[in-house]
């Protein structure tokens, strides 16, 4: 690709969604600006680029024209389209199928929960427990998966171990007295693997607020 400027991503530390795309942009290798956004503050060039107010945005530039990605996983996609090292990608379309309807339902009926377990009063409940404990059974599920699997992905940690694990950290972070006192050895080891992780580390390195103008 001939960029005529490096991509923009406009990202926010500890935001999930934030976190796999830039574990993907990491792992393809590709050069890219990072623009650290304190979300109280969400930076005008941002807002025009994606009035849904959301990060990540991915802002693309070349000699074919400017392009905006505005959803996390269409920005893990293109980074590991464009070059994918570790093999991250499924190899088949089967397993590409398998994969999304893993991240769908971590990004849609799980995060519903984890939201509500996590921000109880914002939904008007007392409590979050019984969020909770729905989250919990598809957790289970991952975790019978990781018993007769090293990763979600199968062998070898893929799209769908980066696409999920920053959702689970944020579930596990919750209540982690309470996390860790559940049966779920196989998805506990895998969730440390990844916090313990070089990739880890390098992807929550901590940015600036990014001014704008500068």
């Amino acid at each position: 690709m001939s960029d005529i400027a490096l991509p923009v991503l406009y990202s926010f530390r500890r935001c999930p969604y934030a976190m796999r795309a830039r574990l993907a942009l990491h792992v393809s290798g590709l050069a890219y600006e990072h623009r650290e956004v304190v979300l109280k503050h969400k930076p005008a060039h941002m807002l025009a680029l994606s009035p849904k107010g959301t990060v990540p945005v991915l802002w693309l530039r070349s000699a074919a024209g400017e392009q905006v990605l505005e959803q996390s996983v269409d920005i893990m996609l293109w980074a590991l389209r464009q070059h994918d090292p570790l093999g991250w990608l499924p190899g088949s379309d089967a397993d590409m199928e398998e994969a999304m309807a893993l991240i769908t339902h971590n990004d849609g009926p799980f995060k519903r929960h984890l939201d509500r377990y996590k921000y109880p009063n914002r939904s008007g409940l007392e409590s979050g427990q019984a969020d909770r404990d729905e989250a919990a059974d598809w957790l289970f599920s991952l975790n019978a998966r990781l018993a007769s699997q090293a990763y979600l992905a199968g062998g070898q940690w893929g799209l769908t171990d980066a696409a999920i694990a920053p959702f689970v950290r944020q579930y596990a972070h919750t209540d982690p007295s309470w996390f860790a006192a559940q049966p779920w050895d196989s998805l506990a080891r895998w969730l440390t693997a990844f916090e313990g992780s070089e990739l880890f580390a390098t992807i929550m390195h901590k940015h600036a607020a990014w001014q704008e103008g500068t």
